[in-house]
C-alpha cells in the first residue's frame, strides 16, 4: 500500500486492533494486551474489585458496555448478600430471645397448689388446684368463736345448776284501775333454765281484747305501748267466766323484767274508746322476783385491772361480786379471766357465742361480758 492509499484511507480505517498514533507522522508501536487469568485463579475479592497487582487495561468496546460489566458483578454480590442475612438470622435466633427480655420484668411463678400438677394441662386433667384464701387486712382480723386455753382442760368444767322444776320464782294478782280486767300471774321454773308465765282467773268487761307483757321499764296507764316486752300473751276478751293461758318466758334470768303491764290488743281504732284503743296501757303491776340461788363452780372476783384486761366493772350483783363487765382496747380472753379468778372456759360458759379477734383472741373494745352465773 502507498503512502498515497493510506492518505485516502483515513485514520478511522484503520485495522482492527492497531492503535492510532500519538502524533501524525509518527507510526504507533503495538502493545501487546495482557493474558488474563482464569476465573478459578481468582480470589473473592479479586472477583469482586479486580487485582489491585495488574495494569489497568485499556477500555474495549466490551469493557465500556454497561450491561456486560453489571453481569459480571452480579453473582458476587449475590453470594455476598446471601452470607450476610444467613449470618444475620443466626444471630437472631441464637441471640434473640436474650435480646428480646432484656430490660423486661420477670413474670412471678405462678403458686401450684399441693394438689395440682404442673404440666398436666398439656397431657391431661389435672387435680382442681386449693383456692388461696383472702388475706384479713392487718387492721381487721376477722372475728371467730372464742376457744378455751389448753390449760383448762385440767379444770373442772364450768357450770351452773338450773332451778328445780316447778319452783315459783314470782306471782302476784292485777286489776285495772276501774276493775274491768282482773286476773292472777305466776311464773314457774321450768328445771332447764327456762321459765313458763301462766295466767288464771282472767276476767273483762271491755269490748276489746286484753294481753299482758313483762317489761324492764314500766309504763303509766293511759301511755301507748312501744315495746312488747318479754312473753307477750294474748288472754282473752270479754268474759263471762274466768279463762287461764299462759307462755314460755323466753329468757333465763328474769329477775330485771320489774313490772307486768296489761295493755288493749284492740286490732283498729275505729269505733273504740281513746282509752282502750290499740296498745293502750290498761293496768300496771310491779314484779317481785324471788329466784333461789343456785349452784356453780363459778366464782368471779375482781382482782382490779391489769394488762390486757384494763376493762371497766359496770356492774355488781347484791353480794359485790362482779356482774358486768366492758371490754378495753387490746383486752384478751385469758387475761380477763385471770383478772376475775376464772378460767377461760368459764368465761366463754358466761357469754355464750362470745366472739375474738386473732390467735391471741383478743376481745372487741366496748363489748360487755357477763359475769354472773345466776344470769345465765
Amino acid at each position: 500500500m502507498t503512502d498515497d492509499d493510506r492518505d485516502a484511507q483515513g485514520p478511522h480505517d484503520a485495522p482492527d486492533g492497531a492503535d492510532q498514533p500519538d502524533q501524525p507522522g509518527q507510526p504507533a508501536e503495538p502493545r501487546q494486551p495482557a493474558e488474563p487469568r482464569q476465573p478459578a485463579e481468582l480470589s473473592g475479592h479479586e472477583m469482586l474489585f479486580g487485582t489491585p497487582d495488574d495494569d489497568p487495561e485499556p477500555a474495549t468496546d466490551t469493557d465500556t458496555d454497561p450491561d456486560r460489566r453489571r453481569g459480571g458483578l452480579a453473582l458476587p454480590i449475590i453470594v455476598v448478600t446471601v452470607a450476610v442475612v444467613t449470618v444475620v438470622a443466626a444471630c437472631f435466633v441464637v441471640f434473640g430471645d436474650v435480646l428480646g427480655s432484656a430490660g423486661q420484668p420477670t413474670a412471678e411463678p405462678a403458686t401450684t397448689s399441693a394438689t395440682a400438677r404442673p404440666g398436666a394441662a398439656q397431657f391431661g386433667p389435672s387435680a382442681t388446684p386449693t383456692p388461696t384464701p383472702t388475706p384479713t387486712p392487718s387492721g381487721e382480723p376477722t372475728p371467730r368463736a372464742a376457744t378455751a386455753a389448753p390449760v383448762d382442760a385440767d379444770l373442772p368444767a364450768p357450770s351452773v345448776a338450773s332451778v328445780p322444776a316447778g319452783t315459783v320464782v314470782t306471782e302476784g294478782d292485777v286489776r285495772s284501775p276501774l276493775g274491768s280486767v282482773a286476773y292472777h300471774y305466776r311464773v314457774v321454773a321450768d328445771g332447764s333454765n327456762g321459765y313458763d308465765v301462766q295466767y288464771s282467773g282472767f276476767t273483762s268487761t271491755l269490748p276489746v281484747p286484753v294481753s299482758a307483757t313483762l317489761i324492764d321499764i314500766a309504763p303509766s296507764v293511759g301511755d301507748g305501748l312501744t315495746s312488747y316486752g318479754v312473753g307477750s300473751v294474748l288472754l282473752g276478751g270479754p268474759t263471762s267466766a274466768p279463762t287461764s293461758g299462759g307462755t314460755t318466758l323466753g329468757t333465763s334470768q328474769p329477775s330485771y323484767l320489774g313490772t307486768i303491764v296489761t295493755y288493749s290488743s284492740a286490732p283498729s281504732a275505729d269505733g273504740v274508746p281513746l282509752e282502750i284503743g290499740p296498745d293502750k296501757v290498761l293496768a300496771v303491776q310491779s314484779v317481785a322476783w324471788s329466784i333461789p340461788p343456785r349452784e356453780t363452780n363459778i366464782a368471779p372476783a375482781d382482782s382490779g385491772p391489769a394488762s390486757l384486761a384494763a376493762g371497766t366493772v359496770t356492774s355488781t350483783t347484791d353480794a359485790g361480786a362482779p356482774r358486768r363487765y366492758l371490754v378495753s382496747p387490746n383486752d384478751t380472753t385469758d387475761a380477763v379471766a385471770a383478772r376475775f379468778g376464772i378460767s377461760v372456759a368459764a368465761l366463754i360458759y358466761l357469754n355464750a357465742g362470745l366472739q375474738v379477734l386473732d390467735d391471741e383472741q383478743r376481745l372487741f373494745e366496748g363489748t360487755t361480758l357477763n359475769l354472773d352465773p345466776a344470769s345465765v
